[in-house]
């Protein structure tokens, strides 16, 4: 599974990786985040009227047929075996892929890097909720694949990571021949040139935090990744 990343990348290492548009204000206000968990906002690069760009998302799919925002789970990752199958998901694997960039990821108390500690996509899905008032929450989650060898001592489940070089083709929205040439993608990712080590201490404390957000709400934490 995948239930907390980092990306402490400097930003401009990060920016040629975010498309034609960043986010209001990311520029001024961009930041490390040591630890990255589910319900806190996260930066995204997605495809939306034929352009890609970035986008600020609540980490936790909030499906577009949802009736409260505030009810029922979130899930922040979805198996990737199952998406085309499940109604939460279905909609979003044709059409709304997206892209969360990261430079490590946790699972048990370990840290997974890339041996030259590049960032690196980790392989999503993404929906937009539209309140009856016209209140808006677009959300993500991120695939999950079965665990390669590197991780398998840790847990059953890895996340889904999406080679360089591919994200115009992942992030595209497609139906019938072309979901299943994207297929392949979904068996996993070789560990070669990856490590795992004992996570670096804590120095931060993402202020888009859990708590916060579900205080504030989902429309008010998605915009609280900057201050």
């Amino acid at each position: 599974m995948c239930g907390r990343f980092s990306l402490t990348t400097a930003l401009d290492r990060l920016l040629p990786r975010l498309g034609d548009s960043v986010p209001e204000g990311l520029l001024e206000h961009y930041a490390p985040r040591q630890r990255i968990a589910p319900g806190e906002p996260v930066l995204v690069l997605r495809q939306e009227h034929g352009r890609i760009g970035t986008a600020l998302m609540l980490w936790g799919l909030l499906p577009e047929w949802s009736r409260d925002p505030l009810a029922g789970p979130r899930p922040f990752n979805a198996r990737s075996e199952t998406v085309a199958e499940k109604a939460s998901f279905r909609g979003p694997w044709r059409h709304r892929r997206c892209l969360l960039p990261a430079d490590a990821f946790s699972e048990k108390g370990r840290l997974i890097r890339r041996s030259d500690r590049a960032p690196f996509w980790l392989a999503g899905l993404w929906d937009r909720w539209i309140g009856p008032e016209g209140s808006e929450v677009e959300s993500c989650c991120v695939l999950t694949t079965a665990a390669n060898g590197l991780i398998r001592p840790l847990h059953d489940r890895m996340p889904m990571i999406l080679p360089d070089g591919l994200e115009q083709a992942w992030l595209a929205p497609a139906d019938g021949p072309q979901l299943r040439a994207l297929q392949p993608l979904l068996a996993g990712w070789d560990p070669a040139g990856w490590e795992l080590l004992e996570p670096a201490a804590r120095t931060d404390r993402p202020r888009g935090s859990r708590s916060a957000g579900a205080a504030a709400g989902p429309a008010a934490a998605q915009l609280d990744l900057f201050r």
